[in-house]
């Protein structure tokens, strides 16, 4: 390989998003790429004057597997294994992915896929395929319950009319309630909306712009908003509308987070994140979801007994939430193809999404362009 040639494997390595730790036959490290000494919060230089043996426990299966690799001289995998020492403030859990070296097969190239994310995407499929029997369950309650509620409300206003004074209140009630119901059930009614919407190509960033300048002059209004983004990040494959919900909800949720805080602040980014994907249920393809959007806050964060459940139905921290925000925002992520999770530790949340890029499509072979 010529120098030119050594640069870019060199920089293609160190582009990967996954942790990935070249070692010879004693474990000695090699070479860590970027990925690697993040996850191991630690430099190259000391990766290097270490072995995976001095990052595992003694008894990791990481260290079965690598043996395992040499033995065969084949590549192997292992799931789910533990991972944690003293650089690391909590235990992660990780695919890893052992083969020799193409050219040196006294080098083993090992490769770890951190399970949070892996874990997200799978409880994501398996509940949006779950979602399909809610959704129409729901569609058929609001219509049905839509009825009889109107009926209710005629004649709790019939009856304001004719009541006695002392008795109003009671028929102002009912019609209050009423109302609230209907609120409830249109919410529900979302969720049963199956129409496959018109896709674009959308800049996120004026989908963004154009949510704070409705959260700043109504329910943000007077609060810190601050943003974060990568200039040459390329458009996203979307509904204009069904991302403005989106972004709305996560604004308004961020927004009622941090209410009554002096220092409460909402902090919005994007970036661009090679490397994670999806497979597309029916065919053989992966669709790419490189397109990060955070929108933080330092509210206080999220229990640990709902963060698991936020995005369901009905599941709420809040005193007057009905619990379909974030849901919601989770259908329609789904719907464009993307994933949504949600991080809460010392007192800040974190939701993030993850959409595809919009592609230009290519032209017809033989077909002319009108200039």
């Amino acid at each position: 390989m010529n120098a030119t040639s050594i640069e870019l494997a060199h920089s293609a390595f160190q582009a990967i998003a996954h942790p990935i730790l070249i070692c010879n036959t004693d474990n000695k490290i090699i070479m860590a790429n970027y990925a690697a000494q993040d996850f191991f919060s630690t430099s190259e230089s000391r990766l290097k004057r270490q072995q995976v043996d001095d990052l595992v426990a003694p008894s990791s299966p990481l260290l079965n597997l690598l043996d395992r690799v040499r033995g065969r001289d084949a590549g192997s995998r292992e799931h789910r294994i533990p991972i944690a020492n003293i650089n690391m403030p909590e235990e992660r859990l990780v695919d890893a992915h052992a083969t020799p070296m193409a050219n040196d097969s006294s080098l083993t190239v090992l490769t770890l896929i951190e399970r949070t994310m892996a874990d997200k995407i799978d409880k994501q499929l398996t509940s949006r395929g779950a979602a399909r029997s809610v959704i129409g369950l729901a569609a058929m309650l609001a219509h049905e319950i839509k009825n009889p509620l109107s009926g209710i409300k005629g004649a709790a206003q019939l009856l304001e009319q004719s009541a006695e004074e002392k008795d109003r209140p009671l028929a102002r009630l009912v019609q209050e309630e009423v109302g609230r119901i209907v609120k409830l059930v249109d919410r529900m009614e979302e969720f049963g909306d199956e129409r496959q919407p018109e896709f674009t190509s959308v800049n996120i960033h004026e989908v963004l712009n154009h949510v704070e300048l409705i959260a700043q002059n109504g329910f943000a209004k007077g609060m810190t908003i601050s943003k974060h983004f990568d200039p040459s990040l390329p458009p996203v494959l979307g509904n204009w509308d069904q991302l403005v919900q989106i972004y709305l909800n996560l604004f308004k949720n961020a927004a009622e987070a941090i209410v009554g805080q002096d220092k409460g602040e909402i902090v919005v980014s994007t970036a661009y994140r090679p490397g994670i994907s999806i497979g597309i249920p029916g065919t053989g393809n992966r669709m790419s979801l490189p397109l990060e959007i955070c929108v933080e806050d330092n509210g206080g964060g999220i229990a640990e007994d709902i963060l698991p459940h936020i995005f369901d139905p009905f599941v709420t921290s809040k005193q007057t939430g009905g619990g379909l925000g974030l849901a919601l925002v989770a259908k329609l992520v789904g719907v464009h193809g993307g994933i949504v999770d949600a991080d809460s530790a010392g007192g800040r949340t974190k939701m993030r999404t993850l959409l595809p890029i919009s592609k230009p499509k290519r032209a017809k072979k033989g077909a002319m362009r009108n200039e």
